[in-house]
């Protein structure tokens, strides 16, 4: 557990340089008809992995997405840009949309923010909140 919490803090600490900007505005999601297609980073895009596409949060960056109608979360990697719709804030990965709960409505409120300026104290509840985000980043690779 301590080498996960090691190499986590090695990858916030590549983006803690940018400013802690936090977005709120709507995400929606892209899947099947975009799947294996080759996104802004090169590589290609996965359906199943926590990913997203973003105009103003730079590709590599981890962020932690929460939706504000019902207050679940998920950590997303940027490795595209987008969305194409300008009153969108975020476009996300099926898999992602599926965890935050908003397949069915397509598109939710949401508040977007880097990983690395998000802070949880350390006790029980915080243990518990870490290593959901270490799942969530393992299922971006």
């Amino acid at each position: 557990m301590k080498r996960i919490l090691i190499l986590l803090i090695m990858l916030f600490s590549l983006s803690a340089g940018q400013e802690c900007m936090v977005q709120e505005g709507y995400a929606s999601w892209y899947g099947k008809r975009f799947h294996g297609r080759k996104t802004a980073s090169g590589e290609a895009f996965n359906k199943h992995k926590y990913t997203a596409a973003s105009r103003d949060f730079p590709i590599g960056t981890y962020l932690l997405v929460k939706n504000l109608e019902n207050g679940k979360e998920v950590v997303v990697f940027v490795n595209d840009r987008g969305p194409s719709k300008r009153k969108r804030i975020i476009d996300l990965s099926r898999s992602a949309a599926e965890k935050l709960g908003m397949l069915r409505k397509g598109v939710a409120k949401v508040q977007v923010m880097p990983l690395s300026c998000v802070h949880v104290e350390m006790g029980s509840e915080g243990e518990d909140y870490h290593e959901e985000v270490i799942r969530d980043i393992l299922n971006t690779l």
